[in-house]
């Protein structure tokens, strides 16, 4: 097929943001394509429009990424609006204010979302003093604070070559893309200067954060410590968790709280490895009378499964739709080229992809209890619980176990 799809990523993200700036990455990858050399905002969106061509940037935790989608006929139009984006973004002050505008009223809206709400809370006693503690977008004090100057000097200390990863795929072959790459991305520094990070776990497990919403359900996000990617267990810990949380219709987790006592529409729960911390959490909604009888079924199955394992039956079907569902992850162009960059953000081997399904193939029943002993313990989950829920007790355990 006649089409280009770039994914690419500079390590950092908005852990690199300065505390009281949060919000700054943010602030940046909004205003990449408002305008870059000689093209102000409204020119470069016409010439991105009349070339067909699709260039999003976004700030994550760590790292800030960019994609591109484009046509062979307009592929030298593409990266050329590409290379004036990276390099010579204008960020003119107009730009600016009206990114903060759209931003400050996402931040109000989302205060009274309450699962913006629950996420932010958790996020916040997990990782006190933390840059995961805060949140990506920023406040409305941090956005306030941010200057143009800021967001300069954030694009000037992050963008550079040593922190970036690429992955293209479509009609276009290395000989030919690694001028064009050159081009791109060649006028960069060739280090970063990045803030140093620390590891972290998530604290105050076996605590609950209550915040009082007159709403009728009371909203609730919960998880502990978990594995870095890099760990040996991290495949029995996606087994461990698909069987436990994490498959949806055939999970213990929706079993026990929907389908034997319906509690909620959707229970779920999902591992999350970051850079410098890595997470097995989750979230439900249910009525306020019932918000803490969900968190005792659901602290309950933690600690059951940590005591039990799995069963024969559920491993292998665990493993079978792992296996069989990860092909799905690369039906198109953009998924191949964003699971490309993710394996390289992951620090795995370029043929990860072929080897994976044989990783979870491997996976035994010892595997999964010994990680499910080492990760789940004895049940207790950090909670963030928004709405008016009965029978929580704030800065207590939620009662589970």
């Amino acid at each position: 097929m006649p089409l280009i799809a770039m994914e690419f990523a500079f390590r950092g993200g908005t852990a690199q943001d300065a505390p009281e700036k949060a919000g700054t990455a943010t602030m940046l990858a909004s205003l990449l394509d408002e305008g870059a050399g000689d093209l102000d905002s409204q020119a470069f969106q016409e010439r991105i429009e009349a070339s067909a061509v699709e260039l999003n940037f976004r700030a994550g935790r760590d790292d800030l990424d960019g994609s591109l989608k484009t046509l062979v006929d307009k592929r030298d139009e593409a990266f050329e609006l590409l290379r004036l984006a990276v390099n010579e973004a204008r960020l003119e002050s107009a730009d600016v204010e009206r990114i903060r505008a759209q931003i400050l009223a996402r931040i109000r809206r989302d205060s009274t979302d309450p699962g913006d709400v629950a996420q932010e809370t958790w996020l916040k006693a997990a990782y006190p003093g933390h840059p995961y503690g805060r949140r990506g977008i920023g406040t409305e004090e941090t956005v306030e604070r941010i200057s143009r100057e800021d967001i300069v000097a954030f694009r000037d200390a992050n963008f550079a070559k040593s922190n970036l990863v690429v992955a293209v795929v479509g009609a276009i072959d290395a000989a030919t893309l690694g001028p064009i790459l050159d081009k791109v991305f060649g006028a960069l520094p060739a280090e970063p200067e990045l803030s140093p990070v620390v590891d972290i776990w998530p604290q105050n497990v076996g605590h609950t954060e209550v915040v009082e919403m007159d709403i009728p359900q009371t909203t609730i996000v919960f998880g502990r410590g978990a594995l870095k990617r890099d760990d040996p267990d991290y495949i029995p810990a996606v087994v461990m968790n698909h069987i436990l949380g994490g498959g949806t219709f055939t999970s213990r987790l929706f079993n026990e709280v929907r389908e034997k006592r319906g509690l909620a529409y959707s229970v779920y729960s999902y591992v999350d490895s970051m850079d410098h911390s890595g997470v097995i959490g989750g979230g439900v909604a249910t009525k306020n009378e019932r918000a803490a009888e969900a968190m005792q079924i659901i602290e309950g199955e933690f600690a059951r499964f940590a005591k039990e394992g799995p069963t024969e039956e559920e491993l292998v079907k665990a493993k079978k739709y792992l296996t069989g569902s990860y092909a799905l992850n690369f039906d198109s162009s953009v998924k191949v080229a964003r699971g490309l960059r993710q394996i390289q953000l992951n620090n795995l081997p370029i043929d990860y992809i072929l080897g994976r399904n044989a990783l979870v193939d491997a996976v035994t029943i010892e595997d999964v209890k010994r990680v499910a002993r080492r990760i789940l313990d004895n049940g207790d989950l950090l909670v963030a619980a928004v709405g008016k829920p009965q029978g929580f007790r704030e800065g207590r355990s939620s009662g589970g176990n």
